[in-house]
């Protein structure tokens, strides 16, 4: 559709049958699996002439020393595969600084998961169990994710598998809270999608928007009610 684009859901931190649902799944049970990850840059990262001092995205634990996000996220924060590098994680109690790199790469779409090697465990996480199988049309969904640093849990279903185009290999989703379809927003980019059995079923990678003229000015809006608005990264990628 003209004028529908596909938001990455990096946050830039700068320098100068809808309303009824319920999420499946209670988010105080996932909270200490999902973080808010973020990279500030040094003076000489900022050097190059970004307006910006660092990235947010959101990760989830694997186990105590990997944490996975999507591979945009980690593009943006410049980690490698080389070099550790400092991030800070904050869950919905409290934050630390963490030291990680890029242990690997995983998946062949155009959107890759980023397994980060963290170089000291970090004794609170839960690591969370995968599942294995792919999912049904209407299979309902839950994802904690930190949009604008801040968490928020969001329901909805699943749509899709995309099997051509750009998004060829992708999960389509409808995720809201309420009448709030932007509930998953700039920040939510590697959150983690959850079955009603807890288990990780895809990774949040991007939203699906468009950019409307009104005589108040350009707003961005959602997708229409019953059509997907976010894009995911199936977990099967991390395991093949």
């Amino acid at each position: 559709m003209q004028g529908r684009s596909r938001y990455a859901l990096i946050f830039l931190l700068l320098s100068f049958a809808r309303s009824g649902a319920e999420p499946c799944i209670q988010s105080a049970l996932l909270t200490s699996s999902t973080v808010s990850i973020t990279r500030y840059f040094d003076e000489a990262e900022r050097a190059t002439g970004a307006d910006f001092v660092g990235i947010q995205g959101t990760g989830w634990f694997m186990s105590p020393t990997t944490l996975v996000t999507v591979e945009h996220v980690a593009t943006a924060m410049r980690l490698s595969t080389q070099n550790s590098k400092p991030l800070n994680i904050q869950g919905a109690a409290e934050s630390q600084a963490v030291v990680a790199r890029i242990q690997r790469l995983a998946g062949g779409g155009e959107e890759k998961l980023a397994v980060l090697e963290l170089q000291n465990a970090v004794s609170t996480a839960r690591s969370v169990a995968i599942r294995m199988s792919p999912l049904v049309p209407e299979d309902r969904l839950v994802s904690l994710a930190y949009p604008h640093q801040r968490p928020r849990s969001v329901g909805g279903r699943f749509v899709q598998y995309a099997d051509g185009g750009r998004l060829a290999g992708t999960a389509l989703l409808e995720m809201y809270d309420g009448d709030d379809r932007l509930a998953i927003d700039h920040g939510a980019s590697g959150a983690p999608v959850f079955d009603c059995e807890g288990r990780v079923a895809a990774v949040i990678s991007t939203v699906i928007t468009q950019t409307l003229a009104t005589p108040f000015g350009k707003r961005r809006v959602s997708t229409a009610w019953g059509t997907p608005n976010v894009v995911s990264v199936p977990i099967q990628n991390l395991i093949k």
